[in-house]
Formats: structure tokens, C-alpha cells, sequence
């Protein structure tokens, strides 16, 4: 099948960390065709200055939309949240003729936004994809390994009680980025919703607690946040269940908790992040991405399982690696399928649509000091 001729729509620190380099990376799949870039410092632009290949660059999206060329568009996180899903950041509602768009977290600012989107991509039968890049990373994936063992593995967790998940830093200024003129729940949050929406699906009902602790930027831009995610008995597992969603800015400690995972049968401890994003951002060519150590944690990072024995009193304590490594291409590699073999979208757009549902009723729940019940779908 022939390449997917793209376009990937700003060339900063998401364009030249997340998207060119697997386009890049994956020439029987895709094409760089084309890259928005407002102002080029270079004739090649930035990404000739960083991987050193050429292609069209266009200043404005309206290039973008007139060249009939263009099979997929990437579209970046937006410079300012109150533009988002508007004809100036995002082409799609305006320009309708684009077959395919992959769009960064947060696709949106409100589920409104996004569910409209949705409309219009199965109305034209088009492909809407939401960027949830995090469901690769090496933790997540042995995570999930470590769920679906059987009961008769000796580190099987029972019933899950309680489920903790943390993308905690220190930072104490802030940056020339949309990041910090969003807050950490459209970004970080987008991340730790998705993750857990995908591990344990709708919950029943939420509570948050969203803050600006360092008083920087302005009062209503958060910083800090913990989310509770509340699962009645029955769904997912016989007894109730609860999802807690945790990031903080001033969090002084190396490395950083990642997961605390509490079943009837033992508790999954995790420190430490993922390290694809550090190596992508050093990676001085797309060749790296194949190279054996890409996406690999160092095993004094693997999370362990503390299991209670047979007799209640005894506890076993085990390493639990994340052996399998991180492999962001594998969402690129699943788009180019649905595009060229009509495969399933493995992040669905209904799935990011309910990311952003969950955003918002944190912010409500948050703003009004109480829990909400979550509407069945």
C-alpha cells in the first residue's frame, strides 16, 4: 500500500518529540509530507534543523487545506484552551474534507465540543483519533500483564479495592507552553482518565479536589489535583471499587510514585516513569526508536507485589518487571491499519470523547465541593 501523505500541524516540543519521529520512523506506512510552521528560522525549518529531511512548509492552514494531497493531518495540543475545536486551532469543523485527523490530548475543551466532532466524522465516514499516547507506556503495559493473571498465579493482586495512579513533579516556575495556561488536569489528567477509563471502564460516580497551590499564573489555572473515580459493586469487580487519580507540582522526591494498586490478595507498588519521552527528546535520529534500549525501564524502577499466603498472616514480596518495553509506534502503526485496512481504532473517539467528560465533571465536582453521580451511557 502506498504511504500515508501527512501533514503534522506545529513542529514544538509535540511535534518534534511525539508525532515526526514516528511518521519518520515508519516510511513503508507514512510520509512527511507536510508540516505547519508559521515562522521557519531556516529554509528546512525545524525539522530539517533536527532530523535533517525536507518537505512542504506551509504558514498557515489554509495551505494545509488547499492541498488535496494531504491524507492525514496531526493536529498539536493548542497554544490557548479557550481556542480549541475553533476554526483558527483545530481545521476539522470548518474544513471538512480532510479523511483522517489525529488529534493530541486534550482533543477539546468541553465533551460538547468533542461529541460534535464525532458527529461530523461519522456523518462523512472520516476518521477521528485521539492521541492517548500513554496507553504504550512499558508501566501501563505491565500493569496490565499483572491484571489479567490468573487466580492461581502466586502474584495474583484478588479483587482490586483500590487503585492509585500518580504523575507527580517539582516544579516551582512555569512554562511558555498551553500546558500552563490549561492546568494539570487537561493535561496530566487527560493522561491518568484515559488509563484508567480503559482499565476499568465508566465509573458511577466522582469527586475532585482541583487547586492552584504555587499561585502562579492565574487563580483558576490548577496545579495540583486529586480525582476519585468511585466504582459500585458489581462493576468491575463484586465489591466496590475506587479509582484515585493523583498530580502535584511540589512533589520533592526521586523517583516518584507511580502506581499503589490494593487488592484481597496483595498490593502492586510501581516507582518511576516511562522513559520514552526522555529518550525521544535526546534521540538524534528516528533510527533509535528500533534500537534494543528504546523504551526499556531500568530494573531499579520495576514495580513488586506483596502477596498475603495461604494462612492470612504471611506476606511474599516479588519483583514485578516492566520487561515488555514502551512502543508509542504502536499507536501509529494501528492508525495506518484503519486507514489502509479498515483495522479498529484501538483509541476510540468515543473513548476521548468520555476523557473530556470525566474533565469536566472533576472541575464541577471540584467547584461545588460534592460528588456527582455519572450518568449510564
Amino acid at each position: 500500500m502506498a504511504p500515508i501523505k501527512t501533514c503534522v500541524l506545529g513542529v514544538g516540543l509535540a511535534g518534534l518529540t511525539f508525532h515526526v519521529p514516528f511518521v519518520l520512523a515508519l516510511p513503508e506506512l507514512f510520509t512527511l509530507y507536510a508540516v505547519l510552521e508559521r515562522n521557519p528560522q531556516s529554509p528546512g525549518g525545524k525539522v530539517k534543523e533536527r532530523f535533517g529531511v525536507e518537505m512542504k512548509i506551509y504558514r498557515t492552514i489554509e495551505e494545509v487545506v488547499n492541498d488535496q494531497e494531504i491524507e492525514l493531518v496531526i493536529q498539536r495540543p493548542p497554544l490557548k484552551l479557550e481556542n480549541m475545536a475553533s476554526e483558527s486551532s483545530f481545521p476539522f469543523p470548518k474544513y471538512p474534507d480532510f479523511p483522517i485527523v489525529l488529534v493530541d490530548k486534550p482533543v477539546t475543551e468541553t465533551v460538547t465540543q468533542a461529541q460534535a466532532l464525532g458527529a461530523i466524522a461519522k456523518s462523512k465516514g472520516l476518521i477521528l483519533y485521539g492521541y492517548q499516547n500513554r496507553r504504550w507506556d512499558s508501566d501501563h503495559i505491565a500493569l496490565k500483564q499483572l491484571l489479567a493473571l490468573p487466580s492461581s498465579s502466586p502474584q495474583y493482586l484478588g479483587n482490586l479495592l483500590e487503585f492509585e495512579s500518580h504523575y507527580d513533579r517539582y516544579r516551582q516556575g512555569i512554562r511558555s507552553s498551553w500546558k500552563d495556561s490549561a492546568g494539570a488536569v487537561y493535561d496530566l489528567g487527560s493522561h491518568l482518565l484515559d488509563q484508567a477509563l480503559n482499565l476499568f471502564g465508566r465509573p458511577a460516580k466522582i469527586t475532585a479536589f482541583i487547586q492552584n497551590i504555587r499561585g502562579v499564573t492565574k487563580p483558576e489555572v490548577d496545579d495540583i489535583f486529586t480525582i476519585y473515580l468511585h466504582y459500585n459493586a458489581g462493576h468491575p469487580f463484586p465489591n466496590a471499587f475506587t479509582v484515585l487519580l493523583r498530580s502535584h507540582i511540589l512533589s520533592a522526591k526521586a523517583p516518584q510514585l507511580r502506581y499503589l494498586v490494593r487488592g484481597t490478595r496483595g498490593v502492586f507498588t510501581k516507582y518511576g516513569l516511562d522513559t520514552q519521552e526522555e529518550q525521544l527528546k535526546a534521540m538524534p535520529t528516528v533510527q533509535g526508536i528500533f534500537e534494543p534500549g528504546y523504551g526499556l525501564e531500568p530494573q531499579e524502577i520495576y514495580g513488586t507485589v506483596e502477596n498475603i499466603a495461604a494462612d492470612d498472616k504471611t506476606i511474599t514480596k516479588a519483583i514485578w518487571p516492566s520487561e515488555a518495553p514502551g512502543q508509542y509506534i504502536g499507536l501509529f502503526k494501528n492508525l495506518a491499519e484503519a486507514i489502509r485496512e479498515n483495522k479498529e481504532l484501538e483509541v476510540k473517539w468515543a473513548e476521548t470523547t468520555q476523557v473530556i467528560e470525566m474533565i469536566e465533571l472533576a472541575y464541577q465536582s471540584s467547584k461545588e465541593g460534592r460528588t456527582l453521580e455519572i450518568s449510564l451511557l
